[in-house]
């Protein structure tokens, strides 16, 4: 999968296009992930004062599909396609299709 939990997205396509966001969370298997502050969904939540929880409408972020976001490259700051190559110790890294720079740490 080209996006990782804490990379910088942007959001290509629905109500939040042209978000740039913080990916919270990624759900390889249904192919989602949780961007901060995109494709936010209201959640209607009931009262529990045993937990401290409060009721009411809550808004929070509903999952987006992987190939709606586009990884921005933290060297050039731009939206990239990801390209995946094999370092000499074997370890797997991406790396921007634009600079060419790692996007991994």
């Amino acid at each position: 999968m080209h996006v990782r939990s804490k990379d910088t997205v942007l959001v290509l396509t629905g109500k939040s296009r042209g978000l740039r966001g913080r990916v919270l969370s990624v759900d390889p298997a249904a192919d989602r992930a949780l961007v901060e502050g995109a494709n936010m969904a209201k959640k209607h939540a009931r009262a529990n004062p045993r937990k401290g929880v409060k009721g009411g409408v809550l808004e929070r972020e509903a999952p987006v599909h992987v190939s709606n976001l586009m990884v921005i490259c933290p060297h050039c700051d731009k939206p990239t396609r990801v390209g995946h190559e094999r370092l000499e110790n074997g370890r797997k890294v991406r790396r921007c299709k634009r600079c060419q720079a790692h996007v991994d740490k």
